[in-house]
């Protein structure tokens, strides 16, 4: 079973927010009063040529190794580590030093989790909105299978250039108080197999023939003895 325990109490992870990090891909849109005045601020739209020839192209900003992106007429801004609201109004001041009260809608385009091991339907799976919990994410996957360890999941992270491996149990309900309750963006997802599944394994392919021969062989001796 899982959220054991009878837990009962608020959620104190609900302000969770999304932080940006390198390999993110922003989609950034300058809007203003007059429309001509943002233009050059944003991304040019794909070409005819691209969308005639099937490609699929996504208008977005990079944030590089370093936590910056390259913007039109400004240059380098950095967001690492910024929440998409303190991303927005940030680009927001320093456009406002060239535009009357300019306009930013700001979204990470490329959020994503990996979820692999004893899972029904292993896979990297998009995130629409800007948060996702593991059980939401678990749940994208098929929930996991019967071999699959409840008590130590393993979810691996990269903040500021290091990984980490925190293992979670989600039987006991005091996991969503936990920094891994809700997945950021990149995040993998590990279901250990059991000792049954990993039982199960050591018995290889040709073990499994082997004893179906000699099954087929004993079956026919005792035939023709009787």
């Amino acid at each position: 079973m899982y959220l054991q325990n009878g837990y009962s109490g608020s959620d104190k992870n609900t302000s969770y927010e999304l932080h940006i990090q390198p390999d993110d891909l922003l989609q950034i849109i300058v809007s203003a009063e007059n429309p001509e005045v943002a233009a050059p601020y944003n991304l040019k739209s794909p070409s005819v040529e691209g969308a005639m020839s099937g490609q699929n192209q996504v208008e977005g900003y990079l944030v590089d190794k370093n936590g910056e992106i390259e913007f039109p007429q400004i240059g380098k801004i950095k967001l690492e580590g910024l929440t998409r609201i303190e991303a927005t109004e940030k680009i927001k001041t320093i456009l406002s030093e060239h535009i009357s009260n300019p306009s930013i809608h700001l979204r990470v385009l490329n959020f994503k989790i990996s979820i692999i091991g004893e899972v029904s339907a292993p896979g990297v799976f998009k995130v629409d909105g800007e948060r996702i919990t593991l059980l939401e994410a678990l749940s994208k996957s098929g929930d996991l299978t019967i071999y699959g360890k409840r008590k130590n999941i393993m979810v691996i992270r990269e903040k500021n250039g290091e990984k980490t491996i925190e293992k979670v149990d989600i039987t006991n309900s005091d996991f969503i108080n936990s920094p891994y309750y809700y997945l950021a963006q990149n995040d993998v997802v590990y279901v250990e197999p059991n000792k049954t599944r990993i039982n199960n394994s050591v018995i290889g392919s040709d073990i499994r023939a082997t004893i179906s021969i000699l099954s087929f062989a004993i079956g026919v001796i005792l035939i023709f003895t009787h």
